[in-house]
């Protein structure tokens, strides 16, 4: 038996879009209210509020009515005022791809770039900075999904806060899937979403901004406001005092409170300890296999994102289309400078099980030993119930 490419799979265990909590699907389908019905504008304001417990940030977040790259395009366009020099930290694809955003609004950007199996070395950020005080906004991606490979963003904000700069932060497919949120990094702007490790559908985005960030944003003339990308029009919404730009995804903010409902009961850390015990499940299934992980350390890999080096000679294509006609195992591609070198497998909300770890070690196993390479499938699964057991035993 094969799966066919026109039915579902069995597994969807990607990077993103992730299935969601049965808990926010059921809340999907509950009554959509008028967006001015008091009941409504009420809701709207609790959500807010419960976004910003579970974010533990300062400031009441944006809930931007769009997946998070609509709230990454709106940062730049923002904070980064047409004077300004700015410095962008690119360890992969999408931290790369944030500078050519901000290229669209800065006088100029500079880069500090990495291979994309490594990280941004905090201290070339303070060499950086040292040489060049003229730099006032700094922007990098937490975990770059396309290279499963997280930066130290804690130590980089201090960093920048020492300068005397504001850090922008992509912490999309990072946040409430590890310990991370937008004051322990100092970030101006902490873009995330409910989408990955919330277990939300992609439809939303949560943006945390420091006051330092909003004096900057109000004080820049080109900041866009009457816009899609206006982060002033929603400085305000999440009161039930004040009106909505425009209409709330009123059904997607339904899910967002079950999601966040389900974080805050589940417990921050739980949450994150089963993210974590997940991925090194994966981690050590995939390297007692005998297949290589990306990340040139693992303690650079990621903790929502396994990445799997392919084998010379094996195009990753192949091997995600047996996975899933194999065993009905959805896995990730990699994106534009890692395609075809990689295959990712996500670990986010309802996915970060260690059951699916093993799941996972099993369709990518089978598929490389299909195309005929020498894997040993029955090796990498003990090895991942062994480190599931282990933990159970903690």
């Amino acid at each position: 038996m094969r799966y066919q490419e026109t039915t579902p799979p069995v597994f969807t265990l990607t990077a993103g879009p992730v299935d969601a909590y049965p808990e926010v699907l059921r809340a999907l389908g509950t009554t959509v209210l008028y967006d001015y019905d008091p009941a409504f504008q009420a809701f709207y304001e609790n959500v807010t509020l419960k976004a910003q417990k579970a974010l533990k940030s300062d400031n009441p977040p944006m809930i931007l009515q769009g997946e998070p790259v609509l709230a990454l395009e709106g940062a730049a366009a923002s904070l980064i005022a047409k004077d300004d020099v700015v410095l962008n930290l690119a360890s992969g694809v999408y931290g790369k791809g944030f500078g050519y955003w901000a290229a669209r609004y800065a006088k100029t950007v500079e880069e500090i770039e990495v291979p994309y199996d490594t990280a941004i070395d905090p201290e070339s950020v303070r060499a950086f900075l040292k040489d060049h005080p003229e730099v006032k906004v700094v922007c990098v991606c937490h975990h770059d999904t396309p290279s499963g490979t997280i930066n130290d963003i804690d130590a980089i904000g201090a960093i920048v806060a020492e300068a005397g700069a504001l850090l922008i932060v992509d912490a999309v497919s990072s946040w409430a899937g590890m310990p991370t949120g937008p004051s322990a990094c100092q970030a101006a702007v902490y873009v995330t979403g409910p989408n990955k490790c919330l277990g939300c559908p992609p439809a939303l985005s949560l943006v945390a901004v420091s006051d330092a960030a909003w004096a900057k944003i109000e004080a820049n003339p080109d900041a866009p406001f009457a816009s899609m990308l206006s982060f002033t029009d929603w400085k305000n919404a999440w009161k039930k005092t004040e009106p909505f730009p425009f209409t709330p995804s009123v059904a997607e903010i339904n899910g967002l409170n079950a999601g966040l409902d389900r974080y805050l009961n589940e417990g921050a850390e739980a949450v994150w300890k089963r993210h974590a015990v997940t991925a090194k499940a994966c981690r050590e299934g995939c390297k007692a296999m005998g297949v290589d992980l990306w990340a040139a350390t693992e303690e650079i890999a990621s903790p929502t994102t396994t990445a799997v080096r392919m084998p010379d000679g094996i195009d990753a294509g192949p091997v995600l289309a047996e996975a899933r006609a194999r065993y009905g195992v959805t896995l990730s591609a990699g994106r534009n400078e890692t395609l075809g070198k990689l295959i990712r497998i996500g670990h986010m909300g309802p996915t970060a099980q260690p059951a699916y770890a093993l799941v996972a070690v099993a369709a990518l196993g089978g598929a490389l030993k299909a195309l005929g390479v020498k894997v040993d499938v029955a090796a990498g699964l003990a090895a991942a119930q062994d480190c599931w057991d282990a933990a159970i035993d903690e």
